[in-house]
C-alpha cells in the first residue's frame, strides 16, 4: 500500500536506513541532557550552573560548526558521520564509567557534557547535507519533516526512559543506555554506502573551504535572513527550555517526572504537527508558519510560568512542541533550498551555528535574569523579547516568489593554457566584453547585479563591472580567483541557475561574436624587491 504523504521518503532505504540511525543517536543526546539537567539540580542549586547544562551541550556547535561543515564537504561524508559518532560513544562510555563511580562534580559534569557537544557539533552537519542527496527535492521538505519526528520522537521517549532511569536506578544507568545507543547507531552508519564524488581535481583545502562557506553565506541575502530568524527564535525558545528543570521544580507537586513529562510533551506536539505538514503547507507560507509559531511559543511560555499548574503545563507544551517543529522546519527547509550540495554541509553547519549560538546565549542571558530576579521572570523577558524582535522584522521574509535551481550544469572545462600552469598559481583574472544597447543599460545592470552575487557565491575574490568613457555600450566584467586551481573548481560549481543568468546576459549583448572572454595569471610571483 501506498504510504501516507508525509512518510512518502521512506520508501528510500538509504533514507530509511540513515532516519533509524538518527533516531538513535537523538535518543542518546536527549537522554544525555535529562540527566545530565537533573543531576546538576542534585549537585548544586545555583540556577546559573543548571543553565550552563544547555549552554555546555549547544556551545560546541557554536565554535565547531564551520569547521565540522567544511570537514564534511571535503571528506568522504560516511567516513567522517561514522568518525563523529564514534565519538560520541567514547564519551558516552566516559560519562557512564565516572558517574558509576561517584566522581562527578559540577565542572566535570559541565565538561563532559561540552566535550559530548563537540561530537554533536561534527555530526549535524554531515547528516543536514546527506539527506538533499539522497531524495528527490519534490520530497525535501517531507524528508525534513521526518527528520524533525526523529529528533523530536527522541524527545518523547528519550526524557521518558531517563526519567524513568532517573527515578529508579541513578544517572549512571542513563549514561550506560546512552553508551548502547550510540553503538547501534554507529553501525547503521556503517551499513550505508555512500556515492564517490565524481569531480577529477583535488579536494578542498580546509581553510580555503571554511572561508568559501563564509563567502557563500555572505552573498546569500536569502540565506542571511533565515540565520537571522532561526537565531533570533531560539533566543526566545531557550528562555523556557533552558530553565525548565527549575520551572518543574517550582510548579505544585513538580519533581523528575514532571520534568520529563513536559520534555515530551514538547517531542509529541512536535511529531502531531510534522506529520500534519503537508496539509498545512497548502494554506500557509513559510512565513505565516514562522509568525504563528512564534507568537504562539511566546504567549504559552509566558502563561506557563503565570498559571505555574503541572495540569496546564502539559497540553501547554505540546502545542509548543508544535509551534516550534512549525517554525524550525520552516526555516530548515528555507535554509536547504539557498544553497546547491557543494556548500550544503558549510550552509547547513553556519545555520546551526545561528540556532546553537542563539540558543546557547538565550541560555546564558536568561539564567543570568534569573539569578538576579526569579525564573518566572526570566521567561517572561525571553517571552517578550522574542515576540517584539519578531514585530519588528516581519518584513524580513523566507518565502521567495521564484526557488532557486541549483541543479548541477555542466559548460566544460578552461581551455588547455599556452604554457603549464600550476594549481597553485595564480591569482587568475578573467575578463568578459559586453556590447549592450545603452537604451537597456539598466536592464543590463540589474542582470549583472545578480552575475556579481553569483560570481561571488561560486568563489571569486573580488568582481567588478566597467563601462567605456568612449563607447557607452561596451561594459568589460572582470573577476578574479583565488589560483588555477580554484578557477577550474569554479566551473565545477556553475549550476541551473548560473545558465539561467548567462542565457539572460547573451540576449542582451549585441555583439555579432559572444563575449569576448580572456583569462589572465598573475606574473612576477615571488621575485625579491628590486
Amino acid at each position: 500500500m501506498p504510504l501516507p504523504a508525509a512518510l512518502t521518503p521512506f520508501e528510500n532505504t538509504v533514507f530509511r536506513g540513515l532516519w533509524f540511525a538518527s533516531l538513535a543517536a537523538n535518543l542518546t543526546m536527549w537522554m544525555n541532557d535529562v540527566a545530565a539537567a537533573w543531576l546538576m539540580t542534585s549537585l548544586t542549586r545555583d540556577p546559573v550552573m543548571v543553565a550552563l547544562v544547555s549552554t555546555a551541550s549547544t556551545l560546541p556547535v557554536f565554535l565547531l560548526g564551520l569547521p565540522s561543515g567544511a570537514l564534511a564537504d571535503i571528506l568522504d561524508r560516511r567516513r567522517y558521520f561514522a568518525a563523529t559518532q564514534l565519538w560520541v560513544l567514547v564519551v558516552a562510555l566516559v560519562l557512564a564509567a565516572v558517574s558509576l563511580a561517584g566522581r562527578l562534580t559540577p565542572p566535570l559534569l559541565l565538561l563532559l557534557t561540552f566535550v559530548n557537544g563537540v561530537g554533536l557539533a561534527m555530526r549535524w552537519p554531515v547528516f543536514a547535507a546527506i539527506v538533499p542527496q539522497v531524495v528527490d527535492r519534490s520530497h525535501l521538505p517531507m524528508a525534513l519533516a521526518l527528520n524533525g519526528i526523529a529528533m523530536n520522537l527522541s524527545r518523547v521517549v528519550g526524557p521518558a526512559i531517563a526519567g524513568l532511569l532517573l527515578a529508579t536506578v541513578g544517572a549512571g544507568a542513563v549514561f550506560v543506555l546512552n553508551a548502547l545507543l550510540a553503538a547501534v547507531a554507529f553501525l547503521l552508519i556503517l551499513r550505508w554506502k555512500s556515492e564517490a564524488r565524481t569531480s577529477t581535481l583535488p579536494g578542498e583545502r580546509f581553510v580555503g573551504a571554511m572561508r568559501a562557506g563564509l563567502n557563500y553565506t555572505w552573498q546569500s541575502p536569502r540565506l542571511r535572513t533565515v540565520l537571522l530568524r532561526i537565531g533570533l527564535f531560539f533566543a526566545q525558545a531557550s528562555g523556557l527550555m533552558a530553565l525548565l528543570p527549575l520551572v518543574a521544580q517550582q510548579m505544585h507537586g513538580g519533581g523528575p517526572a514532571s520534568f520529563t513529562m513536559m520534555l515530551s510533551m514538547v517531542g509529541a506536539g512536535a511529531i502531531v504537527a510534522a506529520l500534519s505538514f503537508p496539509r498545512w503547507r497548502e494554506r500557509y507560507t513559510r512565513d505565516q508558519f514562522v509568525l504563528i509559531g512564534t507568537l504562539v511559543h511566546a504567549v504559552l511560555s509566558s502563561a506557563i510560568v503565570l498559571i505555574d499548574e503541572i495540569w496546564f503545563a502539559v497540553p501547554a507544551m505540546f502545542v509548543i512542541g508544535m509551534a516550534w517543529i512549525s517554525v524550525a522546519n520552516s526555516l530548515t527547509v528555507a535554509a536547504q533550498t539557498a544553497m546547491p550540495d557543494w556548500v550544503r554541509a558549510r550552509g547547513m553547519s553556519i545555520y546551526q551555528m545561528a540556532l546553537m549560538g542563539g540558543s546557547a546565549a538565550g541560555a546564558l542571558l536568561w539564567g543570568q535574569v534569573a539569578s538576579h530576579t526569579t525564573v518566572q521572570i526570566a521567561v517572561l523577558a525571553a517571552a517578550g523579547l522574542g515576540a517584539g524582535v519578531l514585530v519588528a522584522t516581519r518584513r524580513l521574509t523566507v518565502e521567495w516568489a521564484q526557488e532557486i535551481d541549483f541543479t548541477p550544469a555542466r559548460i566544460g572545462t578552461a581551455p588547455d593554457p599556452a604554457w603549464p600552469i600550476g594549481p597553485d598559481e595564480g591569482p587568475v583574472m578573467v575578463t568578459l566584453e559586453y556590447q549592450i544597447d545603452p537604451a537597456r543599460a539598466e536592464e543590463f545592470e540589474d542582470v549583472m547585479e545578480r552575475t556579481r552575487r553569483a560570481r561571488l557565491r561560486q568563489g571569486a575574490l573580488s568582481w567588478s563591472l566597467f563601462r567605456d568613457t568612449l563607447d557607452p555600450g561596451r561594459y568589460v566584467e572582470h573577476f578574479v580567483d583565488e589560483n588555477w586551481l580554484e578557477h577550474q573548481r569554479r566551473l565545477e560549481r556553475f549550476t541551473a541557475f548560473d545558465a539561467e543568468l548567462r542565457t539572460r546576459r547573451l540576449a542582451l549583448h549585441i555583439g555579432s561574436e559572444p563575449p569576448l572572454l580572456r583569462r589572465y595569471v598573475a606574473a612576477l610571483q615571488d621575485r625579491p624587491p628590486i
